[in-house]
């Protein structure tokens, strides 16, 4: 009985002197019908990531699949409330590929701190949060509570080539 008490005592003690066990996230993300790709280039005179410390801030991200094209059109009109949703999991996806590309282990991400949803939507759509729920959820999913934000969700007239949904994010990661 000691025994089994110790290795509880030792089991829970792990986590707060940072011995955590590694997550396999390229399989996690495979049973979550997940595929990361290289990111696309910044279409501007930006960075799609920028590190302060141990913050990396996100650039605003679209629906951009892995052959470079875009979920687009306004929901509430050209979409329906889970077509939006389905936008901002893809938007989630495409931030993914950024951050992995950018820290190469999704070990290192210590939290998703904050988001930023911009939905593409007719100023009668009142379900901005409802959409970028698919964005959230995700990263759930993903990093399980590591992966619970603070959040805005807007309503936006227009987006850049009228994509469906762009969002930026912070994520705390480790040295």
């Amino acid at each position: 009985m000691k025994k089994l008490t110790l290795i509880l005592i030792l089991f829970l003690l792990l986590p707060a002197f940072g011995w955590t066990q590694k997550i396999d996230f390229d399989k996690k993300l495979k049973d979550l019908g997940i595929e990361l790709y290289a990111p696309t280039p910044a279409m501007g005179s930006y960075v799609k990531v920028v590190r302060s410390g141990n913050l990396l801030f996100f650039a605003g991200h679209g629906p951009t699949r892995a052959d470079n094209t875009h979920i687009q059109g306004k929901v509430g009109k050209d979409l329906t409330l889970e077509q939006g949703r389905e936008a901002a999991k893809q938007t989630g996806i495409a931030l993914l590929s950024t951050l992995k590309a950018e820290v190469g282990d999704l070990n290192k991400v210590k939290r998703i701190v904050k988001v930023m949803g911009m939905v593409n939507c007719t100023d009668t759509f009142t379900d901005q949060p409802k959409v970028i729920n698919g964005f959230s959820d995700l990263m759930v999913s993903v990093f399980g509570e590591k992966g619970k934000h603070a959040r805005s969700a807007v309503g936006m007239y227009m987006l850049p080539s009228n994509i469906a949904v762009e969002i930026e994010m912070i994520v705390e990661v480790e040295d």
